[in-house]
């Protein structure tokens, strides 16, 4: 039965088919809102909890749909007839995006209740139970939702749904403990061992996530470190190994996927207007992931590539 006037949470996207996010083929919905503000990150329109429009210039026709459409002197054309975009007078109704024939406007960020979101991943029963697939609840830091998620994560196991949670481990140890009896794999991050390496890049410190990890571990729930390799910050050889020292004595780690970074999210820091702090350094090499993998595997871990 479909809830009324439920408990609702806020997603920026709903991705379907998706083969990266677990075991088989998944749902993965991503939650709005993190607690981490990683210089690398790929996700920005993550990162705030509010709804936020962006605008990709790249596809914009200049039609004046948007600023027809807006009554509140956010979308304007100055004197010199460009178009400028006033965000502290948008109220994030969303009739500019509506009109946006080119689709160059996109609001990121709406609320939905948990019924809607098992609608959709009903809708890919099938694929779970040919490829051993399921739910994956990403954002973001989706456990920031922690009564939506649990509630979310509650009638997927009942739906008899695998259920896979990705987190960046920055959150009280509360949330963990009321989703650990719905949750089948934890996806958790481990950026660098370093608390003060890790605070300068990620804007905290990484004691939490790590005390986190340890109480994961000690509940012999399955986990899946993924591991962002940032090319002068993690991919040294004393930094890797460290990480895979402390992960080689934890007996529910049941792999770690090291990810290889990229810069192809810097339009979509233009696109909200935020500043780009992506590393200006080069993704590494496939030979480097490969070493780095060996590294790890010398603590007796399974590595994904």
């Amino acid at each position: 039965m479909r809830e009324k006037n439920g408990l609702t949470g806020r997603i920026f996207d709903i991705k379907r088919f998706a083969v990266h996010d677990g075991p088989g083929i998944r749902t993965t919905v991503f939650l709005k809102g993190c607690s981490l503000r990683c210089a690398w990150c790929h996700n920005p329109e993550a990162i705030r909890s509010r709804p936020e429009a962006a605008f990709y210039a790249t596809k914009c026709i200049d039609c004046g749909a948007c600023v027809e459409a807006c009554e509140h002197g956010a979308r304007v054309v100055d004197d010199s007839g460009e178009r400028v975009y006033h965000r502290e007078a948008c109220v994030l109704c969303g009739e500019c995006v509506d009109g946006c024939y080119a689709e160059a406007l996109v609001m990121h960020g709406r609320e939905v209740c948990a019924d809607e979101i098992l609608d959709e991943v009903r809708k890919d029963a099938s694929f779970y139970e040919e490829s051993g697939g399921g739910v994956t609840f990403s954002g973001g830091e989706p456990l920031l939702q922690s009564a939506f998620v649990t509630a979310l994560l509650k009638k997927c196991k009942n739906e008899g749904f695998h259920t896979a949670v990705d987190t960046c481990g920055m959150v009280r140890w509360e949330a963990f403990e009321k989703a650990l009896p719905y949750v089948n794999l934890f996806l958790f991050d481990i950026k660098h061992m370093d608390a003060k390496l890790h605070e300068e890049y990620t804007g905290a410190s990484n004691e939490q996530i790590l005390e986190n990890l340890r109480r994961l571990n000690d509940n012999k729930v399955s986990i899946e470190i993924r591991m962002p390799i940032i090319p002068t910050f993690n991919d040294d050889r004393e930094t890797i190994e460290a990480a895979a020292a402390l992960l080689g004595g934890m007996d529910s780690i049941t792999a770690v996927r090291i990810l290889p970074y990229h810069r192809l999210a810097g339009e979509k820091y233009i696109s909200l207007g935020y500043e780009n702090t992506l590393p200006k350094v080069d993704p590494p090499a496939d030979e480097e992931m490969a070493e780095i993998a060996g590294w790890i595997r010398a603590y007796g871990l399974d590595v994904l590539l």
